[in-house]
C-alpha cells in the first residue's frame, strides 16, 4: 500500500493537467501559479509557500524553509522547471520532509516531456509502508 495514495493520486491529477495545458519549457514559478488556481479547481486542499522554522542543536535559525505546497497538510510537493532532476533536488526534498515532519514529499520536473512524479519517504517517521 503506498503512503497517502488517494491524495497523491488527486495531486497527480492536478500537476498533469497544468503540465498538459503549458507543456514544458515554461519558468517554474508559471508552473506553481497555474498548479495553485488548478489545486483550487480539483478541491484539493494546499497551502502555497508555505514557511517552516529551521532549527540547529535547539536554535531557530534567521533563515527559513518555504514549501512550494503543503497538500492535505501531510505531503510536500515541489516543483522544478530544469532540464533533468538531479540527486540534490531530491535531497532538498529529504530535508524539507524532515523539517517539516511530513510522511511524504512529491517532486515534478514540467521540464520532462513524460513527467513522472518522484515519491520521497520521510526515513524518520516509522508507522508507515511503501511498496
Amino acid at each position: 500500500m503506498l503512503v497517502f495514495e488517494n491524495e497523491s493520486a488527486a495531486i497527480n491529477n492536478a500537476v498533469y493537467e497544468v503540465h498538459k495545458r503549458l507543456g514544458v519549457g515554461l519558468q517554474e514559478s508559471l508552473y506553481q501559479e497555474a498548479l495553485a488556481i488548478e489545486l483550487d479547481y480539483q478541491c484539493i486542499p494546499f497551502e502555497r509557500e508555505k514557511r517552516y522554522n529551521v532549527y540547529y542543536r535547539g536554535q531557530r535559525l534567521d533563515h527559513y524553509y518555504f514549501a512550494d505546497f503543503v497538500c492535505f497538510d501531510k505531503i510536500i510537493l515541489e516543483v522544478k522547471a530544469v532540464s533533468q532532476l538531479t540527486d540534490q533536488h531530491k535531497a532538498q526534498v529529504r530535508n524539507y520532509i524532515g523539517i517539516a515532519e511530513k510522511r511524504l514529499g512529491l517532486l515534478y520536473n514540467f521540464n520532462e516531456k513524460y513527467m513522472t512524479p518522484v515519491r520521497i519517504l520521510n526515513s524518520n517517521l516509522r508507522d508507515f509502508c511503501e511498496n
